[in-house]
């Protein structure tokens, strides 16, 4: 059984008398533990596709089973505690808190679990020690680079132990080296069994992948695997 599974997904925003459609009729699945990346040129739909697949928007029309599980039959708080529980998120901006250390940005997604606060800790320190980034765990994410902030916002995308993680352009902010560590992260995390979606527009961080899905107006054009030994990263 697939982790995810689209059938016929549209979406359509009306502003005003005015539709656009940014997706159309997309069809997919993605196995647990494969690295899928998504491509395609500003405006193909891959950021709305994203936000479906993380339950940050709803399809106009089509099913997304996560899991097995039918999304539609769910309640706006059934959708939230699976987005809450079962998927982490990596965005270009990292979207940390700047004036609080690296620790609790970490702890974040778990403050309203019912974990014991050392619980909480041990499990912000496993994930900050699997980035790296345990060494600065008491610097404010406003004292560290674009690579370490945007590793650190993978250990809180990990916190969780997530069966899915969606990273959504997650080298667009960083210079290329730097993208590079921090593509080498998101696939040692792949290599430990994390499934993993990438959105990027950046062939390079999509060679990382196993498989391309790329998008043109809204629409699924190409679907194949990706030769990994052609990639620099497995040729060293």
């Amino acid at each position: 059984m697939p982790l995810i599974e689209t059938r016929h997904l549209v979406k359509t925003y009306q502003a005003d008398e005015v539709k656009t459609t940014a997706v159309r009729d997309i069809s997919f699945s993605v196995a647990a533990g494969e690295f899928v990346a998504i491509m395609g040129p500003s405006g193909s739909g891959k950021s709305t596709l994203l936000h479906m697949l993380g339950f940050l928007d709803q399809p106009t029309s089509g099913q997304y089973l996560f899991d097995g599980i039918a999304t539609e039959t769910l309640s706006d708080l059934e959708l939230a505690a699976i987005r809450n529980q079962k998927i982490g998120f990596v965005f270009q901006a990292f979207n940390l808190l700047p004036r609080t250390s690296v620790l609790e940005n970490v702890i974040l997604p778990l403050r309203y679990s019912r974990l014991a606060r050392s619980e909480r800790r041990a499990r912000a320190m496993a994930a900050l020690e699997k980035v790296e980034m345990a060494h600065r765990l008491n610097h404010s994410s406003n004292q560290l680079s674009g690579g370490e902030r945007q590793r650190v916002a993978i250990a809180r995308a990990l916190v969780n132990d997530p069966k899915l993680i969606l990273a959504d352009e997650p080298t667009g902010n960083l210079d290329s080296r730097t993208g590079e560590r921090v593509m080498d992260t998101i696939d040692q995390l792949h290599q430990q069994g994390h499934t993993i979606i990438v959105i990027t527009h950046e062939t390079p961080t999509a060679r990382y992948a196993q498989r391309l899905l790329e998008l043109k107006d809204g629409q699924l054009v190409k679907d194949e695997a990706v030769n990994r030994s052609q990639h620099p990263h497995y040729t060293k």
